[in-house]
């Protein structure tokens, strides 16, 4: 059977004027469209939310430069692979870029193995984040790199986005998609080119054609997407949701919800600092002076979590979850 590429990757812009997004990096006088140009090309970290093309930007890149490109998933990359990586690089003519999506999630001695790389020269680091990386980037890494924020996409980008979805979905399969109303796709999507593509692509294989035509609008695209889309968003209410039911489990002293809940985040692909900062929180807050070494152990917690990362941190997070849930409880310190 054929693997089908998905529509997302189909419309991924494969140069800087087709990019969508972003002009005050990449318009006609935008920093980073004459650091291309000119191929002098720092180090740089972009910060920015999902969906606003950092891995395609990373990618057009190294296409505009001609330069050897490897790009490593902070998620299931180690020290070891940045390593590999530098080796290889080391025997390139040119300087290879090194694009490492999520490196928020690196922990302290994977970051510090790009250190000798990224001062020699070795490699050009792209990394991508969705966090701050002034408290997510050891400062020595981040010293050596530009910061570049990526905004959302605003509605007339995001317009631009879903013509270009009609038009592939037209010519790959011929149906056609009448977009009658769009403010529940630009609504899903957040500014998030990615899920606003998705909900598109789902749309165009679920609904029924009249007269090989599909009508969009607000009704049938929250019908539609509701339907189909995963029921944690880390962006959406749900996110809240799940982490308040976290807290109250381990506020109410039940270890069992507590993992419970703790897993279902996990799945998702929460960030386990955020798990971790709010145990640190909740330490403080609802046992406080019943219990102080609960705010020793969620702090060290915390600082493990962030040398480690997944899939290792999973352990640690469910040990500082399940003591603090049978923790002595006092809000003593929050009220006073």
């Amino acid at each position: 059977m054929q693997q089908q590429i998905p529509l997302a990757e189909q419309l991924r812009p494969a140069n800087v004027n087709d990019y969508v997004g972003q002009e005050h990096l990449l318009g006609p006088k935008g920093i980073l469209r004459l650091a291309i140009e000119s191929d002098n090309l720092p180090s740089m970290i972009f910060w920015g939310p999902p969906g606003v093309g950092k891995t395609t930007l990373a990618y057009i890149i190294s296409q505009k430069l001609s330069r050897p490109f490897y790009t490593l998933s902070a998620i299931n990359s180690g020290v070891k692979d940045v390593r590999e990586v530098i080796a290889s690089a080391r025997e390139m003519e040119t300087t290879a870029i090194l694009f490492i999506d999520e490196i928020h999630r690196f922990s302290k001695s994977q970051q510090d193995s790009l250190l000798g790389a990224v001062e020699k020269g070795i490699v050009t680091l792209i990394g991508a984040t969705t966090e701050n990386p002034s408290f997510e980037v050891i400062s020595p890494l981040l010293s050596r790199c530009q910061v570049y924020i990526l905004n959302p996409l605003g509605e007339a980008e995001l317009r631009t986005i879903i013509q270009r979805a009609v038009n592939k979905i037209s010519e790959t399969s011929g149906l056609k998609l009448l977009i009658k109303e769009d403010e529940s796709l630009m609504r899903i999507s957040g500014g998030d080119a990615r899920k606003l593509i998705n909900a598109i692509e789902i749309i165009a294989g679920v609904a029924k054609p009249v007269n090989g035509e599909v009508v969009i609008d607000n009704a049938s695209t929250t019908r539609i997407i509701q339907q189909n889309l995963s029921k944690y968003d880390k962006k959406g209410e749900m996110h809240y949701d799940i982490i308040s039911a976290f807290i109250k489990s381990m506020r109410g002293s039940d270890p069992n919800a507590a993992v419970y809940w703790l897993a279902r985040m996990i799945e998702s692909g929460e960030d386990p600092l955020f798990i971790a900062r709010r145990m640190l929180i909740l330490a403080a807050e609802d046992i406080g002076n019943a219990n102080p070494n609960a705010l020793l152990l969620a702090n060290a917690c915390f600082d493990a979590v962030h040398k480690t990362g997944y899939p290792e941190c999973r352990i640690i997070l469910s040990q500082c979850a399940v003591y603090l849930a049978t923790s002595a409880k006092s809000n003593a310190s929050y009220m006073a």
